[in-house]
């Protein structure tokens, strides 16, 4: 009896490409963010106006540095399901 071990779909890793679009989408929504403190600093006044001011300065350093994390950088190996290649006998 032989077995061999088979990725199991449920384990496998989010594929890079999707990684990727996801990382790019979290950065657009903060620069967005970003530029809305930006109008809101011009149009508002008092600790309104300098929380946007303080958020329009430090929202590019930490969206580039979720832009930059991995996702899942210490994720375990994918786990795999030991799968039997025995020959089945026809009752026939």
């Amino acid at each position: 009896m032989s077995t061999s071990p088979v990725q199991s779909v449920t384990s496998a890793p989010v594929s890079a490409r999707d990684e990727r679009a996801g990382r790019t989408r979290r950065y657009l929504v903060m620069m967005g963010i970003r530029t809305l403190c930006f109008v809101a600093a011009f149009v508002t006044d008092g600790w309104v106006r300098w929380t946007c001011v303080a958020l329009a300065v430090l929202l590019p350093y930490v969206a580039v540095v979720l832009a930059n994390t991995v996702r899942h950088p210490g994720a375990p190996l994918p786990q795999t399901v030991a799968v039997n290649h025995r020959r089945q006998l026809d009752a026939g």
